[in-house]
């Protein structure tokens, strides 16, 4: 990883865990509701989502304090959505981020309801925002609302369910993850152009490189659960496989998905022309998410 991403990461992370946890013990809910919510909060993860809010405005030069508020709210989503994917009736995981998932600590009533709670409390969140413009919190708000429902990452989670044991096209499968993974990272980045207020121009550049991570992100996934042990994921290598998922290696063939993962990292770089800093942070965020190794 480039040492200026590591530094980022290294100061930022620190920052957002502080915010999440503060976040979680200011709950006032039943102690099991709580309990089964700080667990999946509070299990780490590489918190790339609310990085990619802070990254966008580091590398736009624009200072918002309400920016943590933003990317907390986004990684409180993204935490719901593991929570019920790993349930029996969907991916039927036992391991997130190397340790148990939530159902098999809390059972499952427990585990879908704290992930209800997650929802809920983002959008909770998203409305303390103090030093926004009430347009542009509610244009955010909007905006998670598209990209974590029907026509975002639950829609995709659906076509997901839909694509297992079915030959999909390349399109088709695209879509899936568009929506299924990349809506949510594309909220991200939009977010931090809303924040920003930059020239629409800008902000359509900046979509066109969240597509593309959206989908490098995806097939690096893809391509790390074939080839990445279950040790150095921190869940269940061979997964997708065992689910007769419809993957980009299961598709393309290892090689050429790894060609793909290539094209969409080139065209996600290219985008951030506009910047004119070759060291920008969102074009090493790039880099990491087709380099990672889980």
């Amino acid at each position: 990883m480039h040492d200026k991403l590591q530094s980022f990461i290294d100061e930022h992370k620190v920052i957002i865990e502080e915010s999440l946890s503060q976040i979680m013990s200011e709950l006032d809910a039943p102690e099991s509701l709580k309990s089964s919510m700080a667990y999946s909060i509070n299990a780490g993860g590489k918190r790339i989502r609310p990085l990619l809010v802070l990254a966008t405005l580091e590398d736009l030069k624009v200072n918002c304090s309400d920016a943590l508020k933003v990317a907390c709210a986004v990684e409180l989503i993204h935490t719901y959505s593991l929570i019920h994917d790993d349930l029996p009736s969907m991916d039927d995981d036992d391991f997130r981020r190397g340790s148990l998932t939530n159902h098999k600590v809390y059972g499952e009533a427990v585990a879908i309801l704290a992930g209800d709670g997650l929802q809920a409390l983002a959008f909770e969140l998203l409305t303390k925002l103090t030093d926004t413009p009430p347009q542009l919190a509610i244009e955010l708000i909007g905006l998670l609302s598209k990209a974590s429902g029907a026509e975002g990452m639950v829609g995709g989670q659906i076509l997901d369910i839909e694509g297992e044991r079915k030959q999909l096209s390349l399109i088709e499968l695209e879509n899936v993850h568009i929506n299924k993974t990349g809506a949510l990272l594309s909220f991200c980045v939009e977010a931090g152009a809303v924040l920003a207020t930059i020239p629409i121009e800008d902000k359509e550049r900046l979509m066109i490189y969240a597509k593309n991570i959206g989908l490098a992100f995806q097939i690096q996934d893809d391509i790390l659960d074939v080839t990445a042990s279950t040790e150095e994921l921190g869940k269940t290598a061979g997964s997708d496989e065992t689910s007769e998922k419809m993957t980009y290696p299961a598709l393309l063939g290892l090689e050429k998905a790894k060609e793909r993962l290539g094209e969409h990292h080139r065209i996600a770089r290219e985008s951030l022309e506009f910047l004119n800093n070759d060291e920008s942070l969102l074009g090493h965020l790039a880099d990491y998410i087709v380099e990672r190794r889980y």
